[in-house]
C-alpha cells in the first residue's frame, strides 16, 4: 500500500470543470489541480488526455496520482477526449490523427497559453495515455517538453491488444466491448447541464462495435502504421520516461523504445501488472510519483538533479516462484543497463533434439509430428493482467501434456536471463493455414512448471505481417519466434522445457482447421539471452516507498462478487472459460458511491469462452455487461452484449446496446457482420 501524503510544500487548487474550446467549436471536459498561487506564479503543466471519464470511473485513481503532482509545482490537467465523459462530439476509433490527436496537439497548445503555466508542458498516460503520449510527441508541438508513456506500445499491429504474432488475440473484442460500454454511457448533468440526454443520446445513435473495423484489418497495413512509432522513432525528439510491468501486456515496447530513441530516455519494467507502479501489484510497488517528479523537475523545470545520467533501463529480475494464479509479491532484484541492448548480455544456444533434450549439443535428429487439443491454452491466465484475482497462469503440467516439449537436464549453477528469447524452427504443417504457440517453463524438482515467457505466431506471417503467405502442406520452413521479453532467475536444480502447441485458446483466436505440425528436431534451436549476475547491480539505489496524495472517499453499497472457472462437460465435450464481476473500476468493488459528487456506480461483467478440442470452428466468446450510473433522481443504465465466433471463411461479431433512463428505454441498437478471414 502506498503510504498517504497529506501535506505538500505547495497548497492545491481543485477546478472540478473546465472548458477547452477547440478551433471548430468542439468543447472537451478538463479536471484542473494547480498550487493556489499558480496564476501569480506561473508552473509547468502536465497534461493527461484520454477517454476514460475523468468525473467518475478514473476519478479513484485520478485524484492521488495529479494532486500529488500538483502539490509539488505542477498544473495537472486530466481532459476527457472528444465523444468521451462530458466532452462535446463523438470517439469513433482509436488514435485518429483527426480529432484525437490533432486534438490533443491543440490542447498542449492551449494550456500552454493559460496564465497559471509558464509555457512548459509535459505529457503523461497509462495504457491509452501512453500511446497517444507518444504519438503526439512524434508529432512535436512546440509546447511539448517530455513525456511519461506508462504501460504502452510502439506498435499498433505487432503488440497491442488487436493481433499478435499475425494472430487475433480474444482481447480485441473484450476492448471493442469495453469500449462500447463507456461510448454509450452519458456525461453527468452537472458539468453540461440540461443538454446532457441529448448528447446522450446522440452517443448512443451513432455509436457501432469497433472489432467490426479492426477485423478488416487483419495484416499490417497503413490503418496500424498510422500511430506505431516504431515506423519513425527520430520523430520524437522530447525526452521518454517508458515504464511498465512483467505482468502487463505491455513490456516489450520499453526494450525497444529504448533501443530505438535517440534522444534522452530512460526505462523501467516492474513486476507490475496494467497499473501504475505506486500502486503495483505484484509488490514490491515503487514511488512512481517521487522518480516521476525528478522526471518533470528535470525536463520542464530544469533542474540538474541527475536523472538523466542514470542506466537507461532498469528492470526487475524475478525469482523463481512456484506456479500460482496471483501473486501478492514476486520476489526479486533491481538491475539496470546503461545501453540496451546490453552489451553484457551474451546468447546461449540450445537445440530441440529428438530425444527430447534441449540441449547445448546437437544431438538425434528427428521428425516429430504433433497436434494440441483446441483448448490448449484455457490455463494460459490472461492476455494482459490487471492484478485481478486468477488471472495469472497456473500450474502448466496439464498444458504441457497437450504440448510437444523439450527439457534441459537439471541445471549445475544459477542461470538468469534478461530479454527476449528467440525460437528458430523447421518446421512443416498439413494444412495451408496453421498457428503454433511457444511457452519457456521453469520446471521444479517437484515438477511444477511456471510459465515465464511465450509467443504466438500464424505461420503464414512467417516471413512478413504485410503480405502473408499460405503454407504449402508438408514443406518445411525455417521459422523465427521472438518471445516477450522477460527478466527471470532459474535456480541450480530447475530444469528449463519449452512446449510447443498448435493452438493457445483463448488468447488467439483459433485457426480455421486442426493442423499437424511436423517439426524437424536438431534443426530447431531456443536462443536465451543470458545475463551474468554483477556487482554493481547490488550498489543500485533503492527506489523509495511508495506514496501518493490521499484517496478519494467512496462508500461501499454492495460487496462485489469475482470468480473465474474452468469446466469441461463429459456428455458435449464443450470446455469452457467464465468470468463473473461485480464492480472492478480502478479497484473499486462492487456497487460504490464517489462521495464527492454522490453518483453511484454498478458494474456487472459476464464473460464465456467455449470450444471443442476436436474442433476450432465452435470456438465462441460472449461478453455481457451491465454499468448503471444514478444520483438522486438521475438515474441511468446501459446493457451491452457482444459475440464473436467463426466459420472456416469469415468471422463473425455480434453486438447490441440497451439504454434506459429512468425506468424508460430510450434506445436499443443491434449489430451483425463479418469479415472474410485472410490466411488466419
Amino acid at each position: 500500500m502506498a503510504r498517504i501524503v497529506e501535506r505538500f510544500s505547495n497548497s492545491v487548487r481543485d477546478i472540478e470543470n473546465t472548458w477547452i474550446a477547440l478551433k471548430d467549436g468542439t468543447r472537451l471536459a478538463a479536471r484542473i489541480w494547480m498550487p493556489e498561487d499558480a496564476e501569480q506564479r506561473p508552473v509547468p503543466a502536465i497534461l493527461e488526455y484520454i477517454p476514460y471519464r475523468k468525473r467518475d470511473f478514473t476519478r479513484p485513481r485520478d485524484e492521488p496520482m495529479h494532486r500529488y503532482f500538483a502539490g509539488h509545482g505542477y498544473a495537472c490537467i486530466r481532459v476527457d477526449m472528444r465523444g468521451a465523459g462530458d466532452s462535446d462530439g463523438l470517439l469513433t476509433d482509436e488514435y485518429l490523427q483527426t480529432p484525437e490527436l490533432d486534438d490533443g496537439a491543440e490542447v498542449i497548445a492551449w494550456i500552454a497559453a493559460q496564465p497559471w503555466c509558464d509555457g512548459s508542458v509535459g505529457m503523461m498516460g497509462k495504457s491509452w495515455g501512453g500511446f497517444n503520449s507518444l504519438q503526439v510527441a512524434a508529432m512535436r508541438p512546440p509546447a511539448l517538453k517530455a513525456i511519461l508513456t506508462v504501460c504502452s506500445t510502439d506498435d499498433r499491429y505487432h503488440d497491442d491488444i488487436h493481433y499478435m504474432g499475425g494472430c487475433l488475440l480474444e482481447a480485441n473484442q473484450m476492448w471493442s466491448a469495453t469500449m462500447m460500454a463507456l461510448n454509450n454511457l452519458p456525461p453527468d448533468p452537472e458539468i453540461v447541464g440540461e443538454r446532457w440526454l441529448g448528447m446522450w443520446k446522440e452517443r448512443l445513435e451513432s455509436h457501432e462495435p469497433w472489432a467490426l473495423t479492426w477485423l478488416k484489418h487483419q495484416t499490417r497495413d497503413a490503418y496500424w502504421k498510422h500511430g506505431s512509432v516504431n515506423e519513425d522513432y527520430d520523430a520524437i525528439q522530447v525526452p521518454v520516461y517508458a515504464i511498465g510491468g512483467w505482468a502487463d501486456g505491455y513490456s516489450n515496447a520499453i526494450p525497444r523504445l529504448m533501443a530505438g530513441l535517440k534522444g534522452p530516455r530512460r526505462g523501467i519494467i516492474g513486476p507490475w501488472a496494467h497499473i501504475y507502479p505506486h500502486d503495483g501489484v505484484p509488490a514490491p510497488a515503487m514511488g512512481f510519483l517521487q522518480d516521476a517528479v525528478r522526471w518533470w523537475d528535470r525536463w520542464l523545470k530544469g533542474v540538474e538533479n541527475g536523472i538523466d545520467n542514470e542506466p537507461v533501463l532498469r528492470v526487475w529480475m524475478q525469482e523463481s516462484v512456484p506456479p500460482a494464479t496471483n501473486y501478492a509479491e514476486r520476489p526479486g532484484r533491481w538491475v539496470a543497463e546503461s545501453a540496451w541492448p546490453g552489451p553484457g548480455i551474451a546468447p546461449r544456444l540450445l537445440h530441440l533434439n529428438g530425444d527430447g533434450s534441449l540441449d547445448e549439443k546437437k544431438r538425434k535428429r528427428a521428425e516429430i509430428a504433433f497436434c494440441s487439443p483446441a483448448s490448449t491454452g484455457l490455463e494460459g491466465g490472461e492476455w494482459c493482467g490487471f492484478g485481478l484475482a486468477g488471472e495469472l497462469p497456473p500450474d502448466q503440467r496439464g498444458e504441457d501434456g497437450r504440448s510437444l516439449c523439450f527439457e534441459t537436464a537439471p541445471l549445475p549453477e544459477r542461470l538468469e536471463i534478461l530479454g527476449a528469447p528467440v525460437v528458430t524452427l523447421r518446421i512443416a504443417s498439413d494444412k495451408p493455414v496453421a498457428q503454433v504457440a511457444v511457452r519457456l517453463n521453469d520446471i521444479a524438482p517437484d515438477g511444477a512448471s511456471t510459465r515465464v515467457t511465450y509467443g504466438v505466431l500464424n505461420l503464414t506471417h512467417r516471413d512478413s505481417h504485410e503480405k502473408p503467405r499460405a503454407l504449402k502442406p508438408g514443406k518445411a520452413y525455417a521459422v523465427r519466434l521472438q518471445l516477450n521479453d522477460i527478466a527471470h532467475a532459474f535456480p541450480a536444480g530447475h530444469r528449463i522445457r519449452l512446449a510447443l502447441s498448435t493452438c493457445y485458446w483463448p488468447l488467439i483466436w483459433p485457426a480455421p482447421e486442426k493442423a499437424t505440425l511436423t517439426l524437424t528436431a536438431a534443426a530447431s534451436t531456443l536462443e536465451l539471452p543470458v545475463r551474468a549476475p554483477r556487482a554493481q547491480d547490488e550498489a543500485l539505489p533503492a527506489f523509495a516507498e511508495a506514496e501518493k496524495a490521499p484517496n478519494v472517499p467512496v462508500t461501499q453499497l454492495r460487496t462485489g462478487r469475482f470468480e473465474r472457472n474452468l469446466t469441461r462437460s463429459l456428455v458435449s465435450g464443450e470446455v469452457a472459460s467464465t468470468l463473473f464481476c461485480e464492480g472492478g473500476f480502478f479497484g473499486v468493488d462492487g456497487t460504490y458511491v464517489i462521495d464527492p459528487i454522490g453518483t453511484e456506480v454498478a458494474h456487472t461483467l459476464n464473460r464465456a469462452y467455449t470450444i471443442h478440442d476436436d474442433d476450432p470452428l465452435c470456438a465462441g466468446a460472449v461478453f455481457d455487461q451491465s454499468i448503471a450510473l444514478s444520483r438522486g433522481t438521475w438515474k441511468t443504465r446501459i446493457d451491452i452484449r457482444t459475440r464473436q465466433w467463426s466459420t472456416a471463411t469469415h468471422i463473425h461479431h455480434e453486438g447490441e446496446v440497451d439504454a434506459w433512463h429512468g425506468e424508460e428505454k430510450i434506445s436499443s441498437r443491434r449489430w451483425s457482420g463479418k469479415a472474410a478471414r485472410k490466411l488466419m
